[in-house]
């Protein structure tokens, strides 16, 4: 049996976010409607995921003494990391004294935080199916990366990234200085090194959402959601719909590699996990241990969003991971460089039928950041594509 305190009382239940973005905001609502004292953890003040919890924090993430001093002075009964650039083997140090549980887990955390320690798990450790690699310190290493086997086209990624920042094709020889000064700038943590993915050339590209949970058994049992489409531009999501038609065999292959490697990390909680398909092929591409960015469109497709699922999930509470309708998600940016933006039609854009949508809150805006989703439910994805893209297409933020 479960059992939630009431928040701001000596008994309350409390979880803190480690990230507090659009992604952890949602995590935060769904953990408040269930009674839980929350903690958010950013490294900026008032993050969206701040705006709505109990309590808010800024700190440096990445540095263990300040994550030590704050879980140690909160001390939260569970640690729930949301970003990558975290100081993962402090978690790991805290976990092992019993100080806290980490979600899923302080190694789950610490694997997947950078691309190289899951893509050795899946490829090395686990033996699934993934695009040829090579890991590389420097522009040479990437140059000899590419001429000794990985060849054109290639995909080029810093190892610790979010949202596919740092992120590009590299056609050729010439694009392979530009590729990595970009990823230089685009990782979360200056590591200096990259990886480089042959190129697949798959019909499409899904997020299959996996949850583990407690059963009524009260045994970890997984379930999946219904698979997500999504459309990357430089490896940053800008739609996604649910549920993508897959060939049966593709599907259960998907779930298949997902199950394998959510087994591996262990844990409790909902993960997204990247595939590429063609035909009835499956290839893994990278997992998060966490509510992932294209599963915004279950806000509007589900019973209980990828949000709610993982709320429960961690609490060890049941999950129900079943489809209420189809529908899809387009992203609205921020078009510019701004503090304090304000957004036009938004009127406009709640008039197209079955929408919705999210504006983050986010504080200060950039051109290519991500300041909002528009949400459609239909009776069909496409029509639920074409009106998620209208309705933010009517969203106009300008400097106030």
């Amino acid at each position: 049996m479960t059992t939630l305190g009431t928040p701001l009382s000596p008994h309350a239940t409390k979880v803190m976010l480690l990230g507090s973005g659009e992604l952890g905001k949602e995590v935060l609502i769904a953990l408040q409607r269930l009674g839980v004292e929350t903690i958010a953890v950013d490294r900026y003040e008032n993050a969206p995921g701040q705006q709505v919890a109990h309590h808010a924090r800024t700190i440096t993430m990445s540095d263990p003494a300040q994550l030590k001093a704050l879980i140690e002075a909160e001390r939260p009964h569970l640690v729930v990391p949301e970003i990558e650039a975290i100081a993962t083997p402090m978690l790991e140090e805290l976990e092992a004294a019993g100080v806290v549980r980490v979600i899923p887990t302080a190694r789950a955390a610490r694997l997947t935080m950078d691309r190289e320690g899951i893509r050795v798990l899946a490829a090395e450790t686990l033996g699934l199916p993934t695009s040829p690699y090579k890991f590389c310190n420097s522009l040479e290493e990437l140059q000899a990366a590419i001429d000794a086997g990985i060849g054109y086209p290639c995909i080029v990624k810093p190892v610790m990234s979010s949202s596919g920042k740092g992120q590009s094709k590299i056609d050729g020889p010439a694009d392979v200085p530009k590729a990595w000064d970009y990823a230089m700038a685009g990782g979360r943590v200056s590591h200096g090194r990259v990886i480089v993915e042959g190129f697949i050339d798959f019909d499409y590209e899904i997020t299959q959402l996996t949850v583990r949970s407690v059963g009524a058994d009260g045994q970890i049992a997984t379930s999946f959601c219904d698979p997500i489409g999504h459309v990357q531009v430089s490896g940053d999501y800008v739609e996604s719909w649910q549920p993508h038609p897959m060939h049966p065999a593709a599907l259960e292959k998907s779930r298949q590699i997902a199950k394998a490697v959510t087994d591996n990390l262990g844990g409790q909680g909902l993960f997204g996990v990247e595939l590429f398909v063609k035909g009835q092929d499956v290839w893994f591409s990278e997992v998060s241990p966490r509510p992932h960015d294209t599963g915004l469109v279950t806000l509007c497709t589900q019973h209980q969003s990828e949000f709610e699922l993982h709320a429960r999930a961690i609490l060890g509470l049941p999950v129900d991971t079943s489809l209420r309708n189809p529908g899809a998600s387009a992203v609205i940016y921020g078009g510019m460089e701004a503090q304090g933006i304000v957004f036009d039609g938004v009127d406009e854009a709640l008039r197209v039928p079955g929408t919705d949508l999210r504006l983050f809150g986010k504080p200060e805006s950039f051109a290519k950041r991500r300041m909002g989703v528009a949400l459609a439910r239909a009776a069909d994805v496409d029509a639920a594509r074409t009106n998620a893209k209208l309705a933010a297409s009517k969203v106009k933020p300008r400097k106030a």
